[in-house]
């Protein structure tokens, strides 16, 4: 048997590989890779070929003698892959902006993974990974699935539901941020803290202790209303209510604003989409992305660039590079993930894939039990699960009236006739990359349905 580890990274042509790379070359002493697959589609030939150079430069500045391999053939990269990581977006940029437009041009939230954009994007994401576990059964059947692809909790639960494929980790550089920015708040190495997640995947919640088991939640909520508050470059920064994280003394994910500040958040949203010179979000990480691949470009340039922090992918490579790491030798390291319940939140189904911190070793994650939550945060996560598990369904079966579901229960959808405008306009303006949806998409045009914005219009 060849010695050494084999690693495929699907969208490798990302602007974050260099972040994985580098978390790759810091962990080589225990985890021996032999050598790295970037596959990517035709499309991102282009990207792919920059930033395989790139990371190959990483690789040739370092000590070790790794050999990075490009593709567009998803299946010559897969053959006996140790580990495959998934960092793609279906339709690209492009798609986003879309998910966003569409919702924010009838006065309604337009985000990548939550509302409306994020039901869109794993409609659009779950047929394509579970195409490739089938690909994975045949060609890795031992191999493990370490999904970054968003929305990172969607994902993971289909591909363990609906693609049968129980060697997944989903994973989220979120939780290890507000590790790192929450830690200084009370002057402390994250290694002297003990942390406890719970919820799903960008709809999470935490508790902190100290070493001897004392409670620091509570000094960490009054520290983050006088300190520069550590959040990703992607949220905006409006402050949650402090008798509300007092009362519940847990701290809530940064995507939280988008529900318990919704009036703010979507005031924000509105005002960038309205502004030509600024845009919506993912207009402007495309700049940004665009700056970051000139970068590349320079043949003298082997170390990533602190531009990258821009996209708000900090500490990328320290969630998956640990996970793989952790994996391969049983560490038993306790890592943010998302994975299947199995008791540690008694408020979800013990099948559900839900975010909590779990032992990472051979076996994959042991999830730590957290216990229920109060009624508040528990209406929130069931309501929130049950509307992915719709979500899920109508991805692989194509049911408009599962996804319809979807549209009305989700909080960030105000339910009635406007959401049946953003939900049509949202499947014409993504019909190429959601087949199951073709006769629904085809009656439509029948009927003369159109995409109102005129930036979306041009993408088409």
């Amino acid at each position: 048997m060849t010695k050494g580890v084999k690693i495929v990274t699907i969208g490798g042509g990302s602007s974050y590989t260099p972040e994985l790379m580098e978390g790759f070359i810091k962990r080589y002493e225990e985890l021996p890779i032999r050598e790295i697959w970037l596959v990517d589609i035709e499309e991102g030939q282009e990207k792919l070929n920059i930033v395989g150079e790139m990371a190959q430069r990483m690789w040739d500045a370092s000590p070790y003698d790794v050999k990075v391999h490009l593709t567009l053939d998803r299946r010559e990269a897969l053959k006996d892959a140790d580990f495959v990581t998934t960092q793609f977006r279906v339709g690209l940029l492009d798609a986003r902006v879309k998910d966003e437009r569409v919702p924010l041009s009838y006065g309604m939230a337009g985000q990548e993974t939550n509302g409306a954009g994020g039901i869109f994007k794993a409609l659009r994401t779950i047929p394509v990974i579970l195409n490739i576990v089938e690909d994975m059964k045949e060609l890795c059947p031992n191999a493990w699935l370490i999904n970054f692809t968003n929305p990172s909790g969607m994902v993971t639960d289909a591909i363990i539901r609906y693609g049968g494929w129980e060697k997944v980790i989903g994973l989220c550089n979120v939780p290890v941020m507000a590790m790192m920015t929450e830690s200084k708040l009370i002057e402390k190495d994250p290694k002297e803290l003990i942390y406890s997640f719970a919820g799903l995947n960008h709809f999470h919640w935490h508790r902190v202790q100290d070493l001897a088991g004392n409670d620091v939640t509570g000094q960490i909520i009054d520290k983050m209303y006088d300190e520069e508050n550590g959040m990703p470059a992607n949220i905006h920064g409006v402050p949650f209510f402090k008798e509300q994280l007092k009362q519940m003394n847990l701290i809530p994910c940064g995507y939280h604003r988008y529900y318990y500040r919704s009036e703010e958040m979507l005031n924000h949203m509105l005002e960038e989409y309205n502004d030509p010179n600024v845009g919506t979000r993912a207009q402007q990480v495309k700049q940004t992305e665009a700056e970051l691949f000139e970068l590349y470009k320079d043949p003298t340039l082997s170390e990533k660039p602190e531009q990258l922090a821009k996209r708000g992918g900090a500490y990328y490579s320290d969630a998956a590079c640990e996970t793989i790491a952790s994996i391969y030798a049983n560490k038993n390291t306790p890592i943010v993930v998302s994975t299947k319940n199995d008791g540690a939140v008694p408020d979800l189904d013990p099948e559900d894939v839900v975010e909590v911190t779990a032992y990472i070793g051979a076996a994959g994650a042991r999830p730590i039990a957290f216990g229920s939550l109060e009624p508040a945060q528990k209406g929130w996560l069931q309501l929130m699960k049950n509307m992915e598990l719709c979500v899920e369904e109508a991805a692989v079966t194509g049911d408009y009236g599962i996804l319809l579901q979807a549209f009305i229960i989700n909080p960030l959808i105000p339910s009635g006739e406007t959401a049946i405008h953003v939900l049509h306009e949202l499947l014409l303006a993504h019909k190429n990359h959601l087949p199951q949806f073709a006769d629904k998409i085809q009656e439509l045009e029948a009927a003369g349905v159109e995409v109102k914005d005129e930036v979306v219009r041009s993408l088409q």
